[in-house]
């Protein structure tokens, strides 16, 4: 595998994203990312098996994201789940993330509660169980915490009770500085025009998007080993264009890569150039959840692929 992910590097040092980048090394990479504002972070779920496993704690997760060289992290709240307001573990946090030389950018918030769910009571409860992430992630001095803007209904009903829902939590958020952001997760969250239409009624500065590369499965199904398979997936290049005008973050989901080091079910090439035209100047996140390669190795060659689609793009623009 090792021998497989250096090929890779090797590959993707000398041909672009579409065989046209020949001539980027890491430095000059670096420096039009720089240029153009973007960063690359890495999302704590690259490595959950490790983390579920326990081969490596919430702690160490600051230290490996440095060593690879990223700018800055993503936290799942998963793997620190009871610790939301234990402000001497949260230290910690940050001495490790100022040790590692990264910066703490967001949390992502799972199983607090849908904040789409048609019953007030409890939408209100999840709501609150949000709050003390909310206080979690500016202790740390994070910019957002990501939620879900899930609910069961039709999908103007859980529409109406997401943009209840998500308005309160972002007013609180607002009183401490921090954005509360929607992912598209599954649901009528998976497309683009559903979303992108809460936000408009939410209207709220602090209130965007994740715009996740590969989250766009509108109805799935298990088979008989548990596997999940999608039966209707919203066009992931329109998803992606309808979220980034109100994105606060982005998410580069890969999966598996070919010979050359290319995603073989995500055009990096469209996906980044769709971002970099909407004028994003943020982080970019790997989020790698593959299963051929190691994760430390997919995380390796996300990152390698971003940066050598961006050097391309930016290039072509000059």
């Amino acid at each position: 595998m090792t021998k497989y992910l250096i090929f890779i590097i090797l590959s993707l040092s000398l041909i672009n994203c579409k065989n046209t980048a020949e001539n980027k090394s890491m430095e000059s990479e670096t420096t039009i990312n720089d240029s153009i504002g973007i960063k690359i972070s890495l999302a704590q779920w690259s490595f959950h098996n490790a983390l579920d496993s326990g081969k490596m704690d919430n702690l160490q997760f600051a230290e490996k994201a440095g060593a690879l060289g990223f700018d800055g992290i993503e936290y799942v709240n998963k793997f620190f789940k009871d610790k939301a307001a234990d402000t001497s573990y949260l230290q910690q946090m940050t001495e490790k993330a100022n040790k590692a030389g990264v910066k703490q950018l967001l949390i992502m918030i799972d199983a607090e509660g849908e904040l789409g769910d048609t019953n007030k009571l409890k939408r209100d409860e999840a709501i609150n169980n949000h709050k003390k992430w909310v206080d979690a992630a500016a202790y740390l001095g994070c910019h957002s915490i990501r939620v879900n803007a899930a609910g069961k209904g039709t999908p103007d009903e859980v529409a109406n009770a997401a943009v209840e829902g998500l308005s309160s939590l972002a007013d609180y958020a607002a009183t401490k500085k921090i954005n509360v952001i929607v992912e598209n997760h599954g649901g009528y969250s998976s497309s683009g025009k559903w979303l992108s239409d809460v936000m408009m009624k939410i209207n709220k500065t602090n209130c965007g998007t994740l715009p996740d590369f590969g989250n766009f499965c509108l109805k799935s199904e298990k088979d008989a080993k548990g596997n999940s398979k999608c039966l209707e997936e919203y066009d992931r290049y329109k998803g992606v264009e309808e979220l980034m005008p109100f994105a606060k973050a982005v998410s580069a989901k890969s999966f598996d890569f070919g010979e050359m080091g290319f995603e073989t079910t995500i055009d990096y090439t469209r996906m980044l150039d769709i971002v970099l035209k909407a004028g994003y100047t943020g982080y970019i996140g790997v989020e790698y959840e593959g299963k051929v390669m190691s994760e430390e190795d997919g995380v390796k060659a996300t990152k390698t692929l971003i940066e050598n689609c961006i050097a391309n793009l930016t290039s072509k623009s000059d």
